[in-house]
């Protein structure tokens, strides 16, 4: 398995994420959201592997006037401004491979080998 975790220090279920892998003793590459971020292969591999665009975007996200102004833009600017602002995004964005989550999901990361 090869494990990114993607989220920033302040979110409690990206610290819940790390510790889940930790207890089982796998290895993971954590990289904060705010610093780094998904590079666009990236960010387009786990876009396809959650279902699309809409399924990353964290409804609860503090930005409210960005959040609301990603849900009025064209299609084509809603991907750029997403990905030029992560702080958007569901955490933590967990990735093996080509499998990706958003979110905490315990319950699917115990079916990656």
């Amino acid at each position: 398995m090869n494990i990114q975790i993607f989220g920033t220090k302040k979110s409690s279920d990206t610290r819940k994420a790390e510790r889940f892998f930790k207890e089982r003793g796998i290895k993971f590459q954590s990289v904060d959201l705010l610093e780094k971020g998904l590079s666009k292969g990236e960010f387009q591999s786990v876009m396809q592997a959650v279902g699309g665009l809409e399924n990353m975007i964290d409804e609860n996200a503090r930005d409210k006037d960005l959040l609301t102004l990603i849900k009025y833009i064209s299609a084509e600017d809603r991907m750029q401004k997403v990905q030029e602002n992560q702080s958007v995004l569901k955490q933590p964005v967990v990735r093996n491979g080509r499998q990706a989550t958003v979110g905490y999901q315990p319950d699917v990361w115990k079916t990656w080998n």
